[in-house]
């Protein structure tokens, strides 16, 4: 039983207490005022190491001893053996002629208050390319654009009322999936003609860094399913792969990385102005691929990686 948070004492001053008073001869008043809690509260520990002993002073659970209405265990497995035929709870509570509450209480104790909660989840499966441009993740994340540091840390909300957003701004970026090496872009869509433009510097970036792209994954956005995009990756020669629908992890390594984006350069401090943030993306940028270390890689940098699968360890 965990000790409450606001209480004064836990069961080693308590333990204090009682000894204060049984074996040294302090007053009850006296160890209640050294300890800092009331005459009555000492009493109450005393009279329950008394009863219990050492053990007596550890805080009780404040659950009933006894429930009156507390449902069978016959019942319970009933609700469960119907749950996992897929009814609903609604259709378990009229099967079974109880209030709806009671069986959503029931499932959501037993884990399976959502239906998704009856499929097995499917193993987790990591893989790692060996090659560097064997696959290039690329994926987008919307920012708010900036028009001075905001209420939330100004404190001052005067005009917030009237005040109109400011709109977004899209960081793009693509990461490739052997180094970890990274090419991000803060640009103003998520638009067709700008995932093009950024596709095209991206495979300019790779290249400068002696990474030869062979496929592209990327989300099921408008612009990517477009047949522009698909022309760009043709005449490139890369083959295209898309994540399933709803299923983010796939392009998982995207993903993490636009969280450390988001954690170490976006919103790591109080930009006034979307200028000022974008101006700090590039030192960003260089720190994570050539100075901060990638526990994936073995705690090398995603520039060491890249080197050593390139074969210039030098």
């Amino acid at each position: 039983m965990n000790t409450h948070k606001n209480a004064r004492t836990n069961k080693h001053s308590r333990l204090l207490l009682v000894q204060r008073v049984t074996v040294q001869g302090w007053s009850v008043e006296d160890a209640a005022n050294a300890v800092g809690i009331s005459k009555r509260t000492a009493f109450k520990w005393l009279a329950r190491f008394k009863a219990g002993g050492e053990a007596a002073l550890v805080d009780r659970s404040h659950a009933p001893h006894r429930v009156r209405h507390k449902l069978s265990d016959r019942t319970v497995e009933e609700i469960k053996r119907l749950r996992l035929q897929r009814m609903t709870g609604p259709a378990i509570a009229r099967r079974l002629n109880m209030p709806r509450s009671t069986i959503g209480a029931v499932l959501r104790r037993l884990g399976l208050g959502k239906l998704k909660d009856l499929d097995e989840k499917p193993p987790v499966r990591r893989y790692q390319r060996e090659r560097p441009g064997e696959l290039i993740h690329i994926d987008t994340k919307k920012l708010g654009r900036i028009n001075g540091v905001g209420h939330r840390i100004t404190g001052d909300r005067t005009g917030q009322s009237n005040k109109r957003g400011t709109g977004w701004e899209v960081l793009h970026v693509a990461i490739d999936d052997a180094s970890r090496l990274a090419y991000t872009e803060v640009l103003a869509s998520e638009k067709r003609e700008d995932c093009i433009a950024f596709l095209t510097r991206s495979l300019q970036f790779f290249a400068r860094h002696g990474v030869a792209v062979e496929r592209v994954m990327t989300d099921n956005g408008s612009a990517y399913r477009s047949l522009a995009f698909r022309n760009v990756l043709k005449e490139a020669r890369l083959k295209h792969i898309r994540t399933r629908p709803y299923t983010p992890r796939t392009n998982g390594k995207a993903e993490r990385f636009i969280q450390t984006s988001l954690r170490e350069w976006a919103y790591a401090t109080a930009y006034t102005s979307s200028a000022e943030r974008t101006r700090a993306m590039q030192p960003f940028l260089t720190t994570y691929n050539t100075a901060r270390p990638h526990s994936a890689l073995a705690d090398q940098t995603p520039w060491l990686r890249l080197n050593k699968l390139l074969g210039n360890d030098s």
